[in-house]
């Protein structure tokens, strides 16, 4: 599956931060908490966020056309 990455570096770091902060109040809070830490790690990972699609917002500092002329 071929997708435009949405999430800038900063970001992605942002992510991997709350990654932790779940999982730590995953064990300390309520086990729900581990929901966020795989969604927040998964996004993270793969630069790419469906929310971040559907509203058309993209902090990823590179061009999706010069994306595009590189393929």
């Amino acid at each position: 599956m071929k997708y435009n990455e949405n999430i800038g570096t900063i970001d992605q770091y942002i992510r991997y931060f709350l990654a932790i902060v779940f999982l730590v109040l995953s064990f300390i809070v309520n086990l729900w908490f581990f929901v966020g830490t795989i969604i927040m790690f998964v996004t993270g990972y793969f630069k790419f966020s469906g929310l971040y699609k559907l509203l058309g917002i993209s902090t990823n500092k590179i061009k999706e056309s010069s994306e595009e002329d590189i393929d």
